[in-house]
């Protein structure tokens, strides 16, 4: 851990979990769809990009027990945890509702994610780079299979171009909490472990406009955006999420993941 003295152990447990917490309740969503998608294609590539989501969930998840230093490891981290203990963003926990929207939710979070875990690739935390060597070339193919459907479907028939927009709409208000910036991100950015999501906005808007362009999609602005998620506050539909999620090890504790 080259960064530990650099920040406090506090802040960067916080981060981590931010981190995991995303990538595991986003592909809990993602991973719902399996027996459900449109084609046989999909239901082999929804559930492989799932897997790539919770895979770099339980890597976060034990440099988080790690650093915290309380003797949890990923399972007890992701498992047993209430709600408000979870700091994902907001968009990640969204039902999947149609498959435009599953689709255009994904593209987002992905936007996202690359150029943070392309910004982490030169992270002064030795560990968090080598995870976001791995994590980056996950994420480029979820953009290029998120965005070939986006494009797909917003430039497809009159129902499936509905959908689309319909989908652009709902999701609008949930795209700023992902560049939000507050003590934890900031205290990262300074110490050279991670970029400031503030910063990556460009970036983002680099890789979504084009695809929304060839889609034929127009970008939908929001005055009032949902936030809260890094503070625990979340929707019911987190609950939901989380009574299934828990299930197997809230009945059965001590299960191995």
């Amino acid at each position: 851990m080259a960064a530990a003295a650099a920040v406090s152990g506090e802040a960067l447990t916080a981060f981590l979990l931010r981190l995991a917490d995303d990538h595991l309740i986003i592909g809990h969503r993602l991973s719902e769809w399996c027996g459900h998608a449109p084609m046989l294609e999909e239901d082999l590539a929804m559930p492989n990009m799932a897997l790539d989501l919770i895979g770099q969930a339980r890597t976060l998840y034990q440099y988080a027990g790690e650093v915290e230093g309380k003797g949890r490891d990923e399972d007890q981290i992701a498992y047993v945890r209430r709600e408000r203990d979870y700091v994902n963003c907001l968009m990640a926990e969204r039902e999947n509702g149609d498959f435009a929207h599953t689709m255009l939710r994904q593209l987002h979070f992905a936007a996202f994610m690359q150029p943070l875990w392309q910004g982490m690739l030169s992270s002064r935390d030795e560990r968090l780079a080598g995870i976001a060597a791995k994590a980056e070339k996950e994420v480029a193919y979820h953009i290029r299979h998120a965005g070939e459907w986006v494009v797909r479907l917003g430039d497809g028939t009159e129902e499936s171009t509905r959908r689309m927009k319909a989908a652009v709409e709902a999701l609008a208000p949930y795209v700023d909490e992902l560049f939000e910036s507050d003590a934890v991100t900031k205290a990262m950015a300074e110490a050279g472990i991670a970029p400031d999501p503030a910063t990556l906005r460009p970036a983002f808007d680099a890789i979504v406009g084009p695809i929304f362009a060839e889609a034929g999609l127009a970008w939908v602005e929001t005055q009032h955006g949902q936030t809260g998620g890094r503070q625990g506050r979340h929707g019911e539909a987190l609950g939901f999420l989380l009574a299934e999620l828990q299930h197997m090890q809230r009945t059965y504790p001590g299960m191995i993941w």
